[in-house]
């Protein structure tokens, strides 16, 4: 049996877009595992051409309290993808000031998320 898309010239079948990851779970395994290894490769490899990846919620005290995940953060960035955080959040949880000197940026979160969605952005969010 023949399969369709591997018939299809590789821009087709990858097609180049903007992905917005919203990271709002406050676990590790899920960070490690799906939005931090997602997120290493999606630029590299040609799936995306731009990617950024928004911190909102419990995420971004995690993210504070983990060296781990911090060294991971720096991986990802050094390939491209780039990172914001909801200033809101994180000034509740007492984590901008650790987040900002990590390069990432704090913004209002829900600005971008609207604009994200109103311009065709492709959005998971975990």
């Amino acid at each position: 049996m023949r399969v369709l898309y591997a018939t299809l010239p590789k821009k087709e079948l990858l097609m180049k877009n903007k992905l917005l990851i919203v990271w709002t779970s406050a676990d590790i395994e899920v960070a490690k595992k799906m939005i931090l290894l997602y997120g290493s490769v999606i630029l590299p490899r040609g799936y995306w051409d731009e990617a950024t990846i928004m911190i909102w919620g419990p995420s971004a005290k995690l993210l504070a309290e983990s060296s781990e995940l911090q060294e991971r953060v720096k991986v990802v960035q050094e390939t491209g993808v780039k990172f914001n955080c909801c200033v809101v959040c994180s000034d509740d949880y007492g984590v901008s000031e650790k987040l900002a000197s990590l390069g990432i940026e704090m913004i209002h979160t829900g600005e971008m998320l609207t604009q994200a969605l109103q311009n065709d952005w492709k959005t998971l969010t975990f």
